[in-house]
């Protein structure tokens, strides 16, 4: 337990009694290792289903619209492996990002006599308490409204992955949006030569379909790819910079005083996506070394 003074507002109680544990129901049993973890939230389960749709749609006009019909074999495969590698690991940070527990969860309805009992609290500590999920705070911990619990380090819950960013699958997410960075630019690279070759060439010869057909289909791209190279960059730069300065998207919104230990931006770095720094920081299939960081440390 890490004794800390209290600089700012949050639900805090200074004796167990003002807890009120009788209105809390003792949690459900701890999920088993096997268990998925899976947010069923209509608005992001169909954001989610857009976002693979979306890749779906530009890997099909990359290859059958610009590289399946290119004279130049060589530049159909490098493209075309490196787009979909690119896809590839997008959709995987995309998966992990959203299957992933934010933060080992904190335990709903935590707040029951017993095991405040168990806290063993002396007089004048204090505790948090959720009064949404009946929990008992650990320290950086807010409540997530969609997800229906506290999460530990809450950057902030993204619609588009289904779920929390917090300290377990922020580097999922980090590897999302420069994937999907990465593919967005590469399209509007291969848009660009695209449409130069078929204005020196003959339309009909530049495409497997119409000529207005291909050029709809390429605008499209285009406009999507633009959209998602501004705001995925805009986003992998926050994340980073938030990793760097160990200050989740919540804690710079309502500028909350810091009362953790300062780590210097390599060490904050090697805290996401595991130690040492390897190739596999750039691996959503790789699960970050975090240590054994306790996420029940309540602070009191």
């Amino acid at each position: 337990m890490m004794i800390t003074p209290v600089h700012r507002f949050r639900d805090i109680e200074r004796t167990p009694e003002y807890l009120q544990p009788e209105k809390c129901v003792p949690p459900p049993s701890l999920p088993s290792l096997g268990t998925m973890w899976f947010i069923r939230d209509g608005c992001g389960i169909a954001c989610a289903v857009v976002t693979w749709m979306l890749v779906f749609y530009a890997d099909f006009v990359v290859l059958l619209v610009m590289l399946v019909p290119s004279r130049d074999y060589v530049y159909s495969v490098i493209n075309g492996t490196l787009f979909n590698t690119l896809a590839f690991l997008a959709l995987a940070s995309h998966f992990r990002a959203m299957l992933t527990d934010p933060v080992r969860a904190v335990p709903k309805g935590n707040a029951t006599k017993e095991f405040i009992e168990s806290l063993q609290l002396k007089p004048g500590q204090v505790v948090y308490k959720c009064p949404k999920c009946c929990s008992i705070k650990p320290d950086r911990a807010h409540h997530c409204s969609v997800c229906k619990r506290c999460i530990r380090k809450m950057d902030h819950h993204c619609p588009w992955v289904n779920n929390c960013v917090g300290e377990n699958n922020q580097k999922y997410f980090v590897l999302f949006t420069m994937y999907i960075a990465l593919i967005s630019l590469h399209a509007l690279i291969m848009v660009g030569f695209h449409f130069l070759y078929c204005f020196e060439e003959d339309w009909t010869k530049c495409s497997s379909f119409s000529p207005p057909t291909t050029v709809i289909l390429l605008i499209l791209l285009c406009f999507e790819a633009l959209l998602f190279l501004i705001f995925t960059s805009v986003m992998f730069g926050t994340q980073v910079h938030s990793i760097c300065t160990d200050e989740t998207g919540i804690e710079q919104l309502k500028k909350e005083e810091r009362r953790w230990a300062k780590k210097t931006k390599w060490m904050n770095m090697k805290a996401v996506f595991g130690h040492p720094f390897s190739i596999a920081w750039l691996s959503p299939f790789a699960t970050p070394d975090q240590g054994k960081a306790d996420p029940y440390q309540y602070v009191v």
